[in-house]
């Protein structure tokens, strides 16, 4: 195997999996590049148990769940490097900033895995004052578990997706109670349990079909407008707190520097399902590829690709070609979202779809030019959660074909 140089940035669970199984299988040098001062993502400030079982095969809390994976990283012989941040390319070459000041490393593989981040207020548009007391879930996690800070008194959440309802148990922490989550969809997007759990525990309602339309306050958040999306009826809501949850964007700026395609549904880099970028030796995992998956499935990501890049480093082949894969309305997104002419099976063998409405009991199928690839019949499809489709179909795929499409039946 070669014993170049393997840079995995991002210190996240999908990274730290990928730097783990890289070195498990024999890579030599792994060195994962964290901005943050400590490794292991956002799960750091989730105090709730329910990570790592799909991965670790037990339940942890956030900040067990992290402090694991930095372990297991360190007994691997991994070097994380924290507060360090990668602010170029130079041909294969990353420019680097650290405590140390500025350096280039020179890897034979890079992996991205940067995760991604809740859009906040500014980005939705939301008019109105300026106050303090607007924030998006990570802000108020760091807020509440990072630094013991209060949360307020009286919260909105604006959003009804797994990240809005554990926005319920920090603000909870935080001495905050919340008033109810809002969506402007027909439904929340999350597991019954968590609104079963939510309504029976914090007695919290989902406001679903409701808008934010403006927010109201002077040093701090004294009310929010919302405005029935339906009818138009608009009222006033007293809070001191809002938190935007969910609308999620990969943080792809080192994607985009990188000149790497993005595919137009994810807004993530297009990989292949070994998760190849359209940049040779350039790979990506994790919650980069597509707003945003549990942690472990995440981690899952990270260390598939970590397989696709031992082979890289073991025989340097890479496609010349691959044909991209998009979805049709009301589809939302595919990932992967393209096929290469080697079809490896995607993570955890199956691809996730998502879907802009609610749709209950679709009849999908994909097609290449005139040929149907795979046609069959989903439980559901919905904004906010992915449904899995299996990958058989990538074997029949034309390599010099049109792209491939993913669209609702017409036969029903």
């Amino acid at each position: 195997m070669s014993d170049g140089m393997v840079a995995v940035v991002g210190g996240g669970p999908a990274g730290l999996a990928a730097a783990i199984e890289l070195r498990r299988r024999g890579a030599g040098e792994v060195v994962v590049l964290e901005r943050e001062a400590v490794a292991g993502g956002i799960a750091r400030h989730a105090e709730h148990q329910g990570f790592g079982v799909r991965d670790l095969r037990r339940s942890l809390s956030g900040p067990a769940y992290a402090r694991r994976y930095c372990e297991l990283a360190r007994k691997a012989g991994v070097e994380v490097l924290t507060e360090t941040m990668v602010t170029g390319w130079s041909g294969r070459a990353l420019e680097v900033t650290g405590p140390h000041g500025r350096s280039t490393l020179e890897p034979a593989a890079v992996m991205l895995v940067t995760g991604c981040r809740e859009r906040p207020r500014a980005a939705r548009l939301v008019p109105g004052s300026r106050p303090a007391g607007v924030m998006t879930t990570g802000t108020l996690q760091q807020l509440v578990y990072g630094k013991g800070l209060p949360a307020g008194r009286r919260a909105l959440v604006v959003g009804a997706e797994h990240v809005s309802f554990s926005a319920i148990i920090t603000l909870a922490h935080g001495g905050a109670r919340t008033l109810a989550l809002t969506t402007e969809l027909p439904r929340h997007a999350s597991l019954a349990a968590f609104r079963l759990g939510a309504a029976l525990r914090y007695r919290v309602p989902v406001w679903t079909r409701t808008r934010v339309s403006a927010i109201h306050g002077r040093e701090r958040v004294e009310r929010v407008e919302l405005t029935d999306v339906d009818g138009g009826r608009v009222r006033q809501v007293a809070c001191d707190t809002i938190v935007f949850s969910a609308d999620w964007i990969p943080d792809h700026e080192l994607a985009v520097m990188a000149g790497l395609e993005l595919d137009l549904g994810t807004r993530g880099p297009a990989v292949d399902p070994a998760l190849r970028t359209s940049r040779e030796g350039v790979f990506a995992a994790g919650n980069l590829l597509h707003g945003a998956e549990q942690a472990d499935v995440a981690a899952l990501s990270g260390r598939h690709a970590a397989a696709a890049v031992t082979r890289y480093l073991d025989d340097g082949a890479w496609p010349a070609e691959r044909v991209p894969i998009v979805c049709e309305p009301p589809l939302h997104w595919i990932a992967p979202n393209a096929v290469a002419p080697d079809p490896d099976p995607p993570p955890r063998g199956r691809f996730a779809l998502r879907a802009y409405d609610f749709l209950r009991a679709p009849r999908v199928e994909i097609l290449q030019d005139r040929s149907t690839l795979w046609t069959g019949r989903l439980a559901r499809l919905m904004p906010g959660r992915s449904t899995l489709i299996p990958h058989g179909w990538t074997a029949r795929v034309e390599p010099g074909g049109g792209a491939i499409r993913v669209r609702l039946s017409t036969r029903g």
